[in-house]
């Protein structure tokens, strides 16, 4: 009996030190406990808050662990605190970017209200955009104080509403010049498309200052268009955009160029080509045009799609010898305007070779302009040196009637298209478009037939002296253009009368041997 007595006193002691133990510990530890369960709860409360933000919105581990970090003691001595704070810093991610601001909200709709004496006022809410107010092309210096622009514009903004332009010319802010000032000027605007538009027209605008805008130590500036609808598409509001133009590093104006010699006599600003065009009608249009324009020539064609690997091969030996400039243009075709935006790109061909050649050409691939014997072009154009344009007159060719002679058909074939389509459209009571050349210097705009916004005279009446031959659609055939073959002196076809017509046949002997000296034999195996 005493020793059971004295087991259970001393089972008893154990136990009550165990539970004091046990009280000690939980006492000695209770400020981690209290950090470890309100981490726990912060914890629960971050993962009770995610479910209702948005799918897009994510919280990764990395993430967690770089809260938790943050926000837990360390739980060992200080020495030891230190170290692992050091090495957490080393291990931990980068920071989280900040958000991105929200976008604002849009404006308050207008609603539809009911007036006193029960009228129902209706509400109009505008979005959107229906076409830019302007698109820039290319800005250019005219002289000391006058500058283009050349651009589109949204048509209906200009037929149904006063736009308005205003010019400013701020010189470079390191101007040491004393006449270095900010400049503001009226800008003229000119519609050159003859209302062929349809979303966007052309706009010329010009710009031209009281002052010379040229510093006298060159030091450049830019040019500024403010563009205002004046209330056109909205007329509780005035729009205006204020877009630089044009900058002039220091330095960068060349004043020689205004009243010096053009490197150029002649320069062909062509339209912008298009389509599955034939290289073999390219290669003919460029060889005889090169050897009728000369050694002081140029010509600058436009890519608006047109320019697939086979024309590029025919043109790449003229562009190594200088003859051509080639600017791809197909980015115009996000903004529907008349016929690939001709218009705009004839313009800018104007004011950017401006002073560069002394007469500037304008037709099409599909046209050979024609000078009688005995004359050359350059003699041709001294005599109209007085006028600031002229105008050419047509020939109009058959695109299908082919002359075939006792050699027969195999050899009309292998001959170029302007020596077998010999056959003129004589039809009376039809007018005919034109084409012309004009010194560049007298214009402000041109158009696709003729300018009507220039100084100077323009002559009509050169029948006699240059015309041009038109092969209307044979260059966006890739394919034999004779469709009959005949051989009689004139004829009736389709109900048009044709009469047989060597002249441009009568060159093309000439016309090959240049080509052969010009560049050799690369281009005779040119397919169609």
């Amino acid at each position: 009996m005493g020793k059971d007595g004295d087991n259970k006193a001393e089972r008893g002691a154990g136990a009550g030190a165990d539970r004091k133990m046990f009280v000690g510990v939980v006492w000695n530890c209770a400020t981690e406990l209290k950090i470890l369960l309100t981490a726990l709860l912060v914890l629960c409360s971050v993962a009770t808050i995610l479910q209702f933000f948005p799918p897009r919105f994510s919280l990764s581990s990395s993430d967690l662990r770089l809260c938790i970090s943050r926000i837990s003691p360390p739980l060992s001595s200080s020495s030891s605190s230190s170290s692992a704070a050091a090495a957490d810093a080393a291990d931990a991610p980068p920071p989280l970017p900040l958000p991105l601001p929200l976008p604002p909200p849009p404006p308050a709709a207008d609603r539809e209200q009911v007036l006193e004496g029960g009228v129902v006022k209706r509400a109009f809410n505008p979005y959107g955009s229906a076409a830019y107010n302007f698109i820039t092309m290319g800005s250019y210096r005219g002289g000391l104080n006058t500058f283009a622009v050349v651009g589109l514009a949204s048509k209906p903004l200009h037929v149904y509403a006063r736009p308005s332009y205003q010019c400013r010319w701020v010189p470079h802010p390191n101007s040491t010049s004393t006449s270095a000032a900010a400049s503001t000027a009226v800008g003229f605007k000119i519609l050159p498309d003859w209302g062929y538009g349809r979303v966007y027209t052309v706009v010329v605008v010009n710009c031209t200052f009281p002052d010379p805008v040229l510093n006298a130590d060159n030091s450049g500036g830019k040019l500024l268009l403010l563009a205002s609808t004046s209330g056109g598409g909205d007329r509780s509001f005035n729009y205006t955009d204020t877009i630089e133009v044009l900058a002039e590093p220091p330095g960068s104006v060349d004043l020689s160029i205004f009243s010096s010699q053009p490197k150029y006599d002649f320069l062909y600003c062509g339209s912008p080509l298009y389509g599955n065009l034939s290289p073999q009608r390219v290669r003919e249009w460029m060889a005889y045009h090169v050897r009728l324009f000369g050694g002081r020539s140029h010509f600058v064609i436009y890519d608006a799609g047109g320019i697939h690997e086979g024309v590029l091969e025919v043109l790449r030996p003229w562009m190594e010898l200088g003859y051509v400039t080639l600017q791809d243009v197909r980015d115009q075709e996000r903004f529907d305007g008349y016929y690939h935006n001709q218009f705009l790109v004839v313009n800018d061909c104007l004011h950017r070779y401006k002073f560069m050649t002394k007469w500037m050409f304008f037709f099409d691939v599909d046209e050979f302009i024609y000078v009688p014997p005995k004359n050359t072009l350059r003699s041709v154009l001294d005599s109209l040196s007085g006028y600031s344009q002229f105008t050419i007159e047509q020939m109009p060719m058959s695109n299908k009637l082919c002359f075939v002679d006792g050699a027969g058909a195999s050899r009309t074939y292998r001959k170029w298209g302007f020596e077998k389509l010999v056959y003129r459209d004589v039809k009376r009571g039809i007018r005919r478009d034109r084409k012309y050349a004009l010194q560049p210097r007298s214009v402000y705009a041109t158009g696709v037939h003729m300018s009507q916004n220039l100084k100077g005279r323009t002559n009509h009446k050169t029948e006699r002296r240059i015309k041009y031959f038109h092969y209307h659609g044979t260059i966006a055939e890739r394919r034999e253009p004779c469709r009959n073959l005949v051989n009689t002196t004139d004829l009736t076809f389709d109900q048009v009368p044709y009469v047989l017509d060597t002249t441009m046949r009568d060159a093309g002997g000439a016309v090959k041997r240049f080509e052969l000296k010009m560049i050799g034999d690369r281009l005779q195996r040119t397919r169609q």
